[in-house]
C-alpha cells in the first residue's frame, strides 16, 4: 500500500522552511527598534514608546489588493503588488494623523514556489521601508486545490499609534477651507474589474500590447505600484493646520471624501485643476465610460487629499513639492448642500 504524506497531499513543508529562509533577511530590514521577537515566534511583540505619546491611541486597517493580482499573474510579476497591499493599508490609517508602526501580511497559495512567494514579500517589505513601519509578522498558507496553479491571494493589516488630542477627523473642517489633492501614480488598486474587462475581455488585449496614449505596455501601466502617502503627511505635520483626510480607492472622491466631512458640509470639485493621468482617458475613450462611473469608480489622478485652512494651502503645497509630491488645489469646502459638487 503506497504510503500517504503531508507532501503527496500538496504540502511540502520543506518548501515552506526555505521560504522562510529566503524572506529573512529582507524582513528583518524594516525592523525598527521596538521589534522585540524575531521571525519564525509564534506571535510578535512590538514595544510602544510610552515617553513618545502622553495618551497614545492605536489606529488599524486591513485591506487586499483586489484583482489587480490577476495583472500581477498574467505578466509573471510579483515584486509590486506587495507595495500595493501595505499602501491600500497604511494610507487608511495614515488618515487619522497616526504613525504606522507594524505591519502583517496573510500570503495563500495552492502550491508555495517559494522565489516567487518571496518577490512578493519584497515588495511588501519595499513598502514598509517608504511607511517607516516594521513587518512583524505574516502568516503563508498552502491550500492545494483551492487556488489555481499559480495564483496566490494577499492581505495585510497595519497598525498606528497617534496621540489623543491630535487625532485627525475632519470635525473641525469648515466652509472656506482647502482642498488639496496629491498626485496618483495611476489606477492605483482599484477599479481593477472594470479595467480589465475592458482590456482582455472585450477589447482581447494583452498586457504586452503597447499603447501609445500611455507611453509603454498596457501590463506595466496596470501593474503601477499604488503611492504611499506617510512621507507627504509627515512633511506637513507640525508645519500645517491639517483638518482632515481622506484616501481615494474604490468610489474615488465622488465616494470618499464626504466621509470626512462634519455634518452640514460639503464641497465643490473644480474639474480640470489637476492633470488627469493618460490611463482615465484611454479607458473612458475605449470604454465609452460615462463621466459619472469614471469618478464614482477610479481615483482620477488624486490618491490622497488633504483639508488644510485657505490661508496655509499654498504653503503646504510648496512643502509638498519639496518633500516629492506633487499636489493641486482642487476645491473648497462649502456650508449646507449635500457630499461633492463639480463644477
Amino acid at each position: 500500500m503506497t504510503r500517504l504524506t503531508y507532501k503527496k497531499a500538496g504540502v511540502d513543508i520543506a518548501e515552506g522552511d526555505r521560504f522562510v529562509n529566503l524572506i529573512s533577511p529582507l524582513v528583518k530590514k524594516t525592523f525598527r527598534p521596538e521589534v522585540l521577537t524575531d521571525i519564525g515566534s509564534f506571535n510578535a511583540l512590538f514595544k510602544l514608546d510610552i515617553k513618545k505619546y502622553k495618551k497614545p491611541v492605536l489606529v488599524s486597517g486591513t485591506d487586499g489588493v483586489g484583482t489587480k493580482l490577476k495583472i500581477a499573474f498574467m505578466m509573471d510579476r510579483h515584486d509590486t503588488v506587495g507595495i500595493d497591499l501595505v499602501a491600500m493599508c497604511v494610507n487608511d490609517i495614515l488618515t487619522s494623523g497616526s504613525e504606522p508602526l507594524f505591519f502583517l501580511d496573510y500570503f495563500a497559495t495552492g502550491r508555495l514556489k517559494p522565489e516567487k512567494a518571496a518577490e512578493v514579500i519584497k515588495g511588501i517589505a519595499g513598502g514598509c521601508k517608504q511607511a517607516g513601519c516594521s513587518l512583524i509578522g505574516g502568516e503563508t498558507a498552502e491550500m492545494p486545490g483551492f487556488y489555481p496553479e499559480g495564483e496566490y491571494d494577499l492581505s495585510g493589516f497595519a497598525v498606528g499609534v497617534v496621540e489623543k488630542d491630535k487625532i485627525i477627523n475632519g470635525s473641525s473642517i469648515k466652509k472656506g477651507d482647502a482642498i488639496i489633492g496629491l498626485a496618483s501614480s495611476g489606477l492605483h488598486s482599484n477599479g481593477y474589474s472594470l479595467a480589465r474587462k475592458l482590456f482582455f475581455d472585450i477589447k482581447k488585449m494583452t498586457v504586452s500590447d503597447y499603447i501609445e496614449e500611455l507611453g509603454t505596455s498596457l501590463g506595466e501601466e496596470l501593474l503601477k505600484p499604488t503611492k504611499i502617502y506617510v512621507k507627504a503627511f509627515n512633511a506637513l505635520r507640525d508645519k500645517i493646520r491639517i483638518k482632515g483626510m481622506a484616501h481615494i480607492t474604490g468610489g474615488g472622491i465622488t465616494g470618499n471624501l464626504p466621509r470626512i466631512f462634519p455634518e452640514g458640509i460639503s464641497s465643490v470639485i473644480k474639474e480640470g485643476s489637476w492633470p488627469v493621468p493618460p490611463v482615465f482617458h484611454v479607458i473612458k475613450k475605449m470604454g465609452n465610460v460615462s463621466d459619472d462611473d469614471m469618478k464614482k469608480t477610479f481615483n482620477m489622478g488624486i490618491g490622497y487629499i488633504i483639508v488644510t485652512p485657505e490661508a496655509e494651502s499654498r504653503n503646504a503645497i510648496s512643502i509638498l513639492k519639496k518633500a516629492g509630491f506633487d499636489s493641486f488645489p482642487i476645491g473648497n469646502i462649502e456650508k449646507g448642500g449635500q457630499g461633492i459638487r463639480y463644477a
